[in-house]
Parts: C-alpha cells; sequence; structure tokens
C-alpha cells in the first residue's frame, strides 16, 4: 500500500508569516535611494502578476521541500512454517464393517473414513502430506507432497484388502517414521488411524515404542468402531510415548470432530513482518522553487524592477 504524507506538515504555518508581511512589509527602497521618485512617474506602476505567481510560487515548494514530503510503501512479508504429516490407514478386513455412519449404515467404514481424511487434507494448505496403508503388511501409498490433489486422488484409489486382510500396526508406523527420517522441517506429524489389533506386526512393541521415543515425531493415534474392536490402552501407550494423544470413535461424526481437533491444535506457524520503504520527494518541490526564483530574478532584471 502506498501512501503520501510530509514529515513535517507544521512547517505549512509559514506560509502565514509570509502573507502577513506581504500585506504589511514594504519595501524601503524607494524612500532610502529615491525620496522624490513618485514625482517621476506619470501612472503608478502595475503590480506584474508573473512576478507574483513566480514569487509565491517559489515561497509554497520550497516549504513544501522543507516539510519533506515521502511516498510511503508498506510491504508484508509472511513466513509460514508448515509441517510435514503422515497419515496411517488401517485397510484390513474390518474396516468392510458397516454402521460407522448413521446418516448411511450400508457404508463400511472405510470409504466413510477417506471422506474425512480427505476434508483434513484439503484444509492443511500449507503442509507436506503423506499416506501409508496397512493391512498384513505396510506400503507407502504417496510420499511427502503439497499436491493435496494428487494425494486425494491417491487416497480414492485405497481399497479393502490392498495391503491384505490383518492388522499389523507397528509395521506401519515403522513406514511412518521412515517416511518423516529424511524431513528437514521442525514439526513432524503421524496421525494413525485402525479399527483392529495388531496381529501381524513383525517389529515388537517395545522396539516401535522405543523409536517412537527417538524420532521426535509427534504421534495422534485414533481407534474407530466399538471399544472392544481395538486395543485403546495400547493406542493409549503409542500417543503417550509420541507426546500425542489418543482418540476413539464409534461414529462418523466422532471421527470428523477428532481430525477437526487434530487440525485445530497443529495450526500452523505464520510470522508476519511489515517492512515499510520511504522515498523522500522533497528533490522535486525543491526543483520548482530554485527554478521558480531563479525565473523571478530573472525576469525583475529584464524590467529594471
Amino acid at each position: 500500500m502506498n501512501n503520501f504524507t510530509f514529515e513535517y506538515p507544521w512547517l505549512f504555518a509559514l506560509i502565514i508569516l509570509f502573507v502577513v508581511c506581504a500585506r504589511w512589509c514594504k519595501q524601503k527602497s524607494q524612500s532610502l535611494y529615491f525620496p522624490h521618485i513618485d514625482r517621476l512617474f506619470v501612472n503608478r506602476i502595475k503590480e506584474d502578476r508573473t512576478l507574483l505567481v513566480l514569487k509565491w510560487l517559489g515561497i509554497v515548494m520550497t516549504l513544501s521541500a522543507l516539510a519533506s514530503p515521502v511516498l510511503k510503501e508498506e510491504l508484508s512479508h509472511s513466513k509460514k512454517e508448515g509441517r510435514d504429516i503422515v497419515l496411517i490407514l488401517d485397510s484390513s478386513e474390518s474396516m468392510f464393517q458397516g454402521g460407522f455412519d448413521p446418516n448411511d449404515p450400508y457404508r463400511n467404514k472405510f470409504d466413510v473414513t477417506k471422506d474425512i481424511v480427505s476434508d483434513f487434507i484439503g484444509k492443511r494448505q500449507n503442509d507436506r502430506l503423506g499416506l501409508i496403508t496397512f493391512a498384513d503388511v505396510a506400503f507407502r501409498a504417496s510420499p511427502l507432497t503439497f499436491e493435496k490433489r494428487f494425494l486425494n486422488g491417491i487416497l480414492k484409489m485405497q481399497r479393502i484388502g490392498i495391503a491384505g486382510r490383518r492388522t499389523a500396526i507397528n509395521d506401519a508406523i515403522i513406514q511412518g517414521y521412515a517416511l518423516l527420517e529424511d524431513s528437514k522441517t521442525q514439526s513432524k506429524i503421524i496421525i494413525l488411524l485402525t479399527d483392529g489389533i495388531d496381529n501381524m506386526s513383525r517389529v515388537a512393541p517395545e522396539e516401535v515404542k522405543e523409536i517412537i521415543k527417538l524420532g521426535k515425531i509427534k504421534l495422534y493415534a485414533i481407534g474407530i468402531g466399538n471399544r472392544g474392536d481395538f486395543n485403546a490402552k495400547y493406542l493409549q501407550e503409542l500417543a503417550s510415548v509420541g507426546e500425542g494423544k489418543f482418540y476413539s470413535a464409534n461414529t462418523s461424526d466422532t471421527l470428523k470432530q477428532i481430525y477437526d481437533e487434530i487440525d485445530a491444535l497443529e495450526v500452523t506457524q505464520i510470522d508476519d513482518k511489515k517492512v515499510v520503504l520511504y522515498e523522500y520527494l522533497y528533490i522535486y518541490p525543491l526543483f520548482v522553487a530554485i527554478l521558480a526564483l531563479l525565473l523571478l530574478i530573472y525576469l525583475r532584471n529584464q524590467r529594471g524592477l
């Protein structure tokens, strides 16, 4: 935004002094050097308007230069520090169960979950997100990316049973930490969602907890379905070690609220800095003032005044 202003606008008050002086401070040169000059002229010399304009133009422009006209330009610089987020989704056979969405009880848990996760992805404008799908095995469905449309496309392609039938939570977490291993950002997050109990991982629970503890990555764990469907105690332990939080959801509305809460907790840091650039314009009125006064002197000498 550009703003024009004067640094010392009070100097314009001096124009009152010039107006008063123009009215009351008359030249004494005639009485000092030519006491009888009025007798030499038959008609009184008319005031030359050109000289008057030049005189006042020089005065006004001089005061304008002294008042220091400035053009200010305000620049806003926002530094946004995004996060790297890995979404881990359970695609085991148990996700085929319906009744999770009260509005559409025939939809399975996996399809409902994909819609909610897709909405979460769309909100994370300044973050990189990756996707890991797991069942018998865990695999990287998508690397970390800023391309939300691409990631949502990959998410829609995921199917129940694409990675097997059973549940390998620990292996999926290891994959998530491996995906964030080369990340340079300070904020790293894993959001694990499952509806089952680990019955397929090759990595032991204690080994996973040790990796989580050393990884400096925040871990959110979400169990969906009825309480007996997933191991709430184990998910709570994982989230605690990962300095995150454990959630449980038995309906789609609750799950949406959970992702909304995580979205609110992990707000992108924005550092707003405002820079003001000053362009001093006094040279322009000063140039006009000097030009006007020089022309005034020239014309007065030419006319013998």
